[in-house]
């Protein structure tokens, strides 16, 4: 748990999006990797939308999407008062107007406890605390290993979601059995898009979505591939021209129909 705010010099400031974001980071504990990037360029927000990120971190996920998308209504809830901290300066780093609370999930303050987003997006812990070992910096075992069951983050941002609003998540494909049938318990019109390193390559990671009172029959779509070639070469970079765009660019990265 990561209760103190970071000192500036336990930070970095890393560019997103092509340097269209900047996002202050602690240079040893959780670091933003793609994965947010990706949550954030799959969610179908429009302006004037609002957004609830559930386990904000230092606001990667929602402030990549509020760069994406302008004038969304953003609010962020995150355990770590260091991170939520950090998410608040991000925010007016990036002149973004986010509302950030420190919450555990299950006890969200008022009102955030009695509002109602057209989209939840969360990039939940991977991995079980009992199946690996723990992480020596104790705000980077929070951000990495779950404290709570897979199935609470998604009747939290069930409950959070406006009849028709959608529920978005990205998670380890190892987790993906709890996950779906999390999803399906609470919500509807729901999608699994994997996401593959390379042709061939099993998915390591899975995109998932769910409507509030959707209608639409259960759907996985084929693996997105993030990389060119069969294997990596040396230090160049090898995305997808989607990917790249998404990266780079700020690109939407919209999930197959559902139809």
């Amino acid at each position: 748990m990561q209760a103190q705010t970071f000192p500036d010099e336990m930070l970095s400031c890393d560019a997103f999006l092509g340097g269209k974001l900047k996002l202050f980071q602690p240079k040893q504990a959780y670091r933003a990797g793609i994965d947010p990037v990706l949550l954030a360029a799959s969610v179908p927000a429009r302006s004037g939308d609002s957004v609830l990120d559930l386990g904000c971190g230092a606001g990667a996920a929602l402030l990549c999407l509020g760069a994406r998308v302008p004038g969304l209504r953003l609010w962020g809830a995150e355990l770590q008062p260091g991170y939520a901290a950090l998410a608040a300066r991000n925010a007016a780093l990036n002149g973004l107007t986010a509302e950030i609370v420190t919450a555990d999930l299950n006890i969200l303050p008022p009102p955030l406890s009695q509002m109602q987003f057209n989209h939840v997006i969360a990039n939940p812990p991977y991995f079980d605390p009992l199946r690996r070992t723990s992480a020596r910096d104790p705000g980077r075992e929070t951000g990495l290993a779950e404290g709570r069951p897979l199935g609470e983050w998604v009747g939290v941002a069930a409950r959070r979601t406006a009849p028709g609003g959608t529920v978005t998540m990205i998670q380890s494909a190892e987790r993906l059995p709890d996950l779906a049938a999390a999803m399906v318990a609470h919500l509807g019109s729901v999608q699994l898009w994997p996401l593959a390193p390379r042709t061939g390559r099993d998915p390591r990671l899975i995109l998932v979505r769910g409507r509030k009172a959707g209608r639409a029959v259960f759907r996985l779509h084929a693996p997105l591939i993030l990389h060119e070639g069969a294997h990596h070469s040396g230090d160049v970079e090898s995305y997808v021209p989607l990917i790249r765009a998404v990266l780079r660019d700020g690109a939407a990265l919209p999930f197959p129909a559902h139809g």
